[in-house]
């Protein structure tokens, strides 16, 4: 059975903190992950390293996601890996029309869309379905049990901050 370590996905948005947040939920499945800052280094990395799946923002500045899916589509070896559109941008005027427009020209293992802000767990998995990977437990999936402590920590009292930090042996 694949594996997420048999993968490796491409993570291109212009922002760096979400660049960071996607490379590491996706390094946390156990997934091998390179980076672009957009369109146009996506392309550069496209000639280094073809990748299992392409994880692309909407609007960037150089090359936007959609001249970059134009000019991936144009190249026999790339047209065929799947792409994830994560995007902020799929209800307003800088992205409905670039995603309308792909999602009309899409092949059927095209692309499939999440919204930001993404939801680590939901984003790992809709790369795993998209690769025929099995989804784990969410009681098990390392992803998801980091994401409920993230969340349980953001809303803790000092107490239990206290309580948690002491569990993890720091005092």
């Amino acid at each position: 059975m694949t594996s997420p370590a048999d993968k490796t996905i491409l993570v291109v948005d212009d922002e760096p903190d979400v660049r960071t947040y996607l490379e590491v939920a996706l390094k946390d499945a156990g997934f091998n992950v390179i980076t672009a800052q957009d369109g146009l280094d996506a392309l550069e990395r496209l000639k280094e390293t073809v990748p299992d799946l392409i994880s692309l923002d909407l609007v960037m500045p150089r090359k936007t996601g959609n001249k970059f899916l134009y000019e991936m589509r144009k190249n026999k070896e790339w047209s065929c890996i799947p792409v994830l559109i994560v995007t902020a941008h799929s209800r307003d005027e800088m992205g409905k029309g670039d995603l309308d427009e792909i999602m009309q020209n899409m092949t059927l293992s095209g692309p499939g869309v999440i919204e930001k802000p993404v939801n680590a767990h939901k984003y790992v998995n809709a790369i795993k379905t998209i690769l025929n990977i099995e989804i784990a437990d969410e009681a098990e999936d390392p992803v998801a049990m980091k994401q409920a402590l993230q969340e349980k920590l953001m809303s803790a009292d000092k107490e239990t901050l206290k309580k948690a930090l002491e569990a993890f042996g720091k005092k």
